[in-house]
């Protein structure tokens, strides 16, 4: 394993970086380094839990999943028939929407209406923004446009469904089960995992999120407009936004190898390995455009292999791998699994820059040499 000292550049304590590998047995740490709390000192473990970002996604999936094969939810259903409320793209009225289609950003749905939605506020009012939507191509298919909007409508629908908030069911369906001591928004996580937190920093030294001192925060949501944070009159399904499921998943490193491991065991009686192939498999060939997308499932990206123009290359073996890459509030993620090898990684770097435009790629370069790092680890192990 690389470093797990924190010795600071200038008196500012490095960027913290994990990455861990892992296969069905066994997880390895790789690298682990800088400081979770540059106030206190506190250096990074693999055991602390960071706001993961867009594998967040994956991890909602699972969740999906598991109500799909109790039954409790069809992958090809209208969702207006969960919600009880009509959902249309207002540009394909008659043109059902379902959780197959949202799962794989192909719903219509777009960012452009804003999917951070407070207390007090509805998915439906702000779906019933026409920015939320784009036209369907020729022939009524959907072009992929990946929107985190999507999550909370799916959120929502978990939730109508369940008769149980977000968070909650998050908890009783995914994190529990693994035995994974993860959570949404710090709500359902424990107190020793709440006093490990990561604190996220962006590059330019600014604390972003997190920064706890160890204490709960004292809002677990979105506050209303009004500044509000009672949720005792909220009514499940109106606002699945609420719990960040399109981001707000915090989970170690460790806790993610571990789903690594369920998925690379075929499923570990927690999933089905046909649900498991399911989420993988892609769904369509036309990315409109977005090289880093270039084959994407349900919640599930697949790296290597999309041909021309696609620009997804992370690992130096350039074998096709599963999973889902993240990306927020100076944090890159990811966790990646070559199913054929049975073997995964899983990593969190922070102060990266922002990117300044789509046209940078998926991957940043402080990304790619933290990777190239960790596979330089597991290739000193094998010596």
């Amino acid at each position: 394993m690389l470093s797990a000292c924190a010795p600071t550049l200038g008196g500012v304590s490095p960027p913290a970086g994990v990455a861990v590998g892992f296969n069905r047995q066994q997880i390895t740490p790789l690298v682990v380094e800088g400081a979770a709390d540059r106030t206190t000192g506190r250096i990074v473990t693999a055991d602390d839990p960071v706001r993961i970002a867009s594998i967040s996604k994956l991890i909602v999936a699972l969740g999906v999943m598991r109500m799909v094969e109790a039954g409790q939810l069809d992958l090809d259903r209208d969702v207006s028939d969960y919600l009880g409320w009509t959902l249309r793209n207002p540009h394909a009225p008659q043109q059902p929407l379902t959780l197959r289609l949202l799962l794989s950003h192909r719903a219509g749905l777009r960012d452009a209406a804003d999917y951070v939605i407070p207390l007090g506020d509805s998915v439906r009012a702000r779906l019933s923004r026409k920015t939320a939507w784009v036209p369907p191509a020729p022939g009524g298919v959907y072009p992929f446009e990946y929107g985190n909007i999507n999550f909370p409508v799916i959120a929502s629908v978990m939730e109508t469904v369940s008769g149980e908030r977000f968070d909650r069911l998050m908890t009783r369906q995914v994190f529990a089960p693994l035995g994974i001591d993860a959570c949404l928004n710090w709500s359902g996580c424990s107190d020793a995992a709440v006093a490990r937190a990561v604190v996220l920093y962006r590059s330019t030294g600014e604390v972003a999120r997190d920064d706890m001192g160890g204490a709960r925060p004292g809002c677990i949501v979105v506050a209303a407009d009004d500044g509000s944070c009672d949720l005792t009159d909220y009514a499940l399904g109106t606002n699945g936004s609420l719990f960040s499921p399109q981001g707000g998943v915090r989970i170690s490193a460790n806790g993610l190898a571990r789903i690594g491991q369920m998925l690379l065991r075929g499923g570990d009686d927690f999933l089905t390995a046909a649900s498991i192939a399911e989420l993988a498999r892609p769904v369509g060939e036309d990315t409109s455009g977005l090289p880093f997308f270039c084959r994407y499932g349900l919640a599930v990206q697949t790296l290597g292999g999309g041909g021309a123009g696609c620009d997804d290359a992370l690992f130096a073996d350039g074998r096709s791998r599963i999973g889902h890459a993240g990306e927020a509030y100076g944090l890159r993620s990811g966790l990646w699994l070559d199913m054929e090898r049975g073997t995964g990684m899983a990593y969190f770097l922070t102060g990266v820059p922002d990117r300044t435009s789509v046209e940078e790629g998926g991957f940043a370069d402080e990304e790619r040499a933290f990777v190239a790092r960790a596979e330089a680890a597991i290739g000193a192990q094998r010596k």
